[in-house]
């Protein structure tokens, strides 16, 4: 039996196909259709004009403050491509892993690294800082803790992780039966942030070679990235702080478990153990038992 179409039929149909083609779909058809009736179909798509919506009155037009405009075409016939979103750009690939430092030169080579960032003027952080924060702890360590940036205190004094967040970090090392002193701690970037906001991807790239330098000069057998941010840079990919906990991670040779940030434990409390069990990730890692309590 011939299948056949009025005219309002075709307007229809071509209507519910342009609707489909403006969403980008291709292929919406759940079941399978007879290849004749969906030739006729594009068919009657093609052969009938888009109908253009009549102009509403000016007394019928809502109010709006800010008209959104891409490109200067009405909303309903954006394409596809027009409002997809645009793809993140890659992470800049990090300096190669240097050579190994012998222990007894570690620390001389750590200050060569802190005299090549001299009074840096590379980024806008610079600006606003009143010190630079380097970093802090052993040049030898086998465990090196990596955070976000300098804070209030930590740009007043030039140290990291010296104010409330730095105060729980030891005692979260402590809780591991290690002393600050022990470690090494360092930052993405060595300036504080305006109003401690997350650092710029310019201003992280920018910064973070030279934490880089540091990994490879420490050698630490074991990273522990606080938070996101420290997580993005080390890892070279942005992933929700979720899917990277609980597991290990390999960054320059080393060893990476990812946990909170102090300050986020300062905000959320409930999230200690959390943060206690990546840690004790870490510590087997070193082959570290716990200390007993008592």
């Amino acid at each position: 039996m011939a299948n056949t179409f009025d005219s309002a039929t075709q307007q229809e149909l071509a209507a519910r196909l342009r609707f489909y083609r403006d969403l980008g779909l291709t292929d919406f058809y759940r079941r399978p259709v007879d290849p004749e009736l969906l030739e006729k179909l594009k068919a009657a798509a093609a052969a009938v004009p888009a109908v253009a919506e009549p102009e509403p009155k000016p007394a019928e037009r809502a109010p709006v403050e800010t008209p959104l405009r891409v490109h200067e075409a009405p909303a309903h016939t954006l394409t596809h491509e027009e409002t997809a979103i645009p793809p993140r750009k890659t992470f800049p690939a990090p300096p190669e892993v240097g050579g190994i430092v012998p222990p007894a030169e570690r620390e001389a080579a750590l200050r060569v690294i802190q005299e090549d960032i001299g009074e840096c003027t590379r980024c806008e952080l610079h600006k606003g800082r009143n010190k630079i924060v380097f970093a802090d702890g052993s040049p030898t360590a086998r465990l090196m803790f990596v955070g976000e940036g300098p804070g209030a205190d930590e740009d007043a004094q030039g140290l990291p992780f010296v104010g409330r967040a730095g105060q729980l970090l030891n005692n979260m090392i402590g809780a591991m039966g290690l002393k600050r002193e022990e470690v090494y701690i360092a930052n993405v970037v060595k300036c504080r942030p305006p109003g401690n906001r997350t650092p710029e991807p310019e201003e992280a790239h920018t910064c973070s070679p030279f934490l880089f330098r540091q990994i490879d000069v420490v050698r630490p057998e074991v990273l522990v990235a606080l938070g996101a941010t420290a997580a993005t840079y080390l890892l070279g990919q942005r992933q929700p702080l979720a899917g990277l906990r609980g597991r290990v991670h390999s960054v320059r040779g080393c060893r990476l478990i990812v946990t909170y940030h102090p300050a986020y434990l300062l905000r959320d409390p409930r999230q200690k153990k959390e943060a206690w069990a990546d840690l004790q990730i870490a510590m087997k890692e070193l082959g570290m038992k716990p200390p007993s309590k008592g």
